[in-house]
């Protein structure tokens, strides 16, 4: 059985910053591509950031220029870095993995609240 678990989410005002990260345990013997997505209430879940194994990464036009997604592969982990953060970032982020075997994989999530 494998796991995704997202850590570094919290609340923060307008402007500020903070760092996700996602680490991912078990029986693994490849992970491809790895990511995250945002669901805000009411909404449906929509992609944040996409890295490559060998590191190509995808943004949402929304997060361009404030968000920075990285990998570790040796850590099995990623990151996202988000900067010049705005309400309308407020949502539950998930990372996911495409796992060699398991196939796409979720984590449970970790809120993110921008708020004055």
């Amino acid at each position: 059985q494998v796991q995704l678990v997202e850590s570094g989410g919290g609340y923060v005002q307008p402007g500020g910053s903070l760092r996700l990260s996602c680490a991912a345990s078990g029986t693994i013997y490849s992970i491809f591509t790895m990511g995250w997505y945002r669901q805000a209430p009411g909404k449906q879940r929509d992609l944040v950031a996409t890295i490559t194994r060998g590191g190509i990464t995808n943004y949402a036009d929304s997060v361009k220029g404030r968000f920075t997604i990285s990998r570790d592969n040796v850590k099995r982990t990623i990151y996202l870095q988000m900067n010049s953060l705005k309400p309308e970032d407020t949502a539950v982020y998930y990372c996911n993995a495409d796992i060699m075997v398991y196939g796409n994989v979720w984590g449970q999530g970790t809120q993110v609240t921008v708020s004055s």
